[in-house]
């Protein structure tokens, strides 16, 4: 069971600090250094690797982190077959509503396991900034990751515009809890997630995209010219992902591999939403152009805020950041075939 108790902060004032653990791979390659803070106490764990699987435990309270082993779990941007789906957006830091979301739409169980079989569960990015439970959601979807897999489903944890910035060192959008870790740790914050910690690798893997059947996801979403000039999804992937940490390149981004992560890149893009940034908005031309060249019927994205999961262009894009953010209230999209729902907080499906 992962449940965590909350924080409350009153303009500058940061109680004590409990988060982590932060976990990395030695430089002899034999052993992992977990760190955390309890009450804004420095603590250390050393573990052979060897000695794994290996469960960390947070400020003598409930477990914390599960690392069986240092694998990351393969995930193609590409499937198809006969199972249902599940999609949601942005959690930024609200594990407890994220995890009362899921429980009530029968994807987790009462015990915070995984309850979807077979299903595919997809999260289209932003985990990261705002809220002061992000270090809890890393973990709770690491695990759940290794859950689904056992179980023949599938969790997606796709890249948004708030890991590609705390990869990047861009710390703006940090809850004063992560300002003051970060601190505490004597570690600029985005080296938390470097690329020889667990949880770092791990972002490392993931991609910026994936197509279940006839539905296409990102964070942000796809600019028409991607379709005009004939990208497909394993190139767009492939080159977004190659670019990712600015410092971790021989070179600096150019070309294509700056455009895609720019304003029109598929973790910022907003042009299905007129009025949002610089594009004033698709055309449905260009969203049939889209759904012909990537051979699908949907576009489902989350990062720009909505009230509720809704659609566009006469249900051919779908909006799945249902304001989770704010910690009142959040929806999952739903779906079974060719049915879709929004399942609401209380778990009532709502056909989309």
């Amino acid at each position: 069971m992962f449940f965590f108790t909350g924080l409350a902060y009153a303009g500058s004032d940061i109680p004590p600090v409990d988060d982590g653990p932060y976990i990395s791979i030695n430089k002899d390659k034999e052993r992992l250094e977990a760190v955390w803070l309890c009450q804004s106490k420095k603590r250390r764990q050393q573990v052979k690797l060897q000695d794994l699987p290996r469960t960390f435990f947070y400020c003598d309270r409930t477990a914390a982190a599960e690392v069986e082993n240092l694998a990351v779990l393969p995930d193609d941007i590409s499937y198809r077959g006969d199972f249902k789906v599940a999609a949601i957006s942005d959690f930024h830091g609200q594990y407890d509503l994220v995890i009362k979301l899921l429980t009530n739409n029968k994807i987790l169980d009462a015990n915070g396991d995984w309850a979807f079989g077979n299903g595919h569960f997809v999260i289209t990015g932003d985990v990261f900034d705002r809220g002061d439970k992000v270090t809890e959601l890393l973990w709770f979807l690491y695990r759940l990751e290794k859950q689904a897999e056992d179980a023949g489903g599938k969790v997606h944890l796709l890249l948004g515009n708030h890991e590609v910035m705390v990869l990047n060192g861009d710390l703006r959008y940090l809850h004063p809890k992560y300002v003051e870790a970060g601190k505490l740790l004597d570690i600029p914050f985005e080296q938390l997630f470097a690329q020889d910690t667990v949880l770092g690798a791990w972002l490392r893997s993931k991609s910026v995209l994936v197509k279940i059947n006839d539905m296409l996801f990102a964070h942000g979403g796809f600019h028409p010219e991607l379709a005009k000039e004939a990208r497909s999804l394993e190139d767009i992937n492939r080159v977004f992902k190659q670019n990712l940490v600015k410092t971790e390149l021989a070179q600096p981004r150019e070309g294509w591999a700056n455009e895609l992560h720019g304003r029109k890149g598929p973790i910022w893009y907003r042009g299905y939403f007129k009025g949002n940034g610089e594009d004033q908005g698709a055309s449905d031309k260009e969203i049939d152009l889209l759904l012909k060249h990537f051979a699908i019927r949907h576009l489902v994205v989350g990062h720009t805020s909505q009230k509720q999961v809704e659609t566009r262009y006469q249900g051919r894009v779908i909006a799945i950041d249902s304001s989770i953010k704010k910690g009142k209230y959040g929806e999952v999209l739903l779906v079974d075939g060719e049915q879709k729902w929004r399942g609401t907080l209380a778990g009532e499906r709502i056909p989309l």
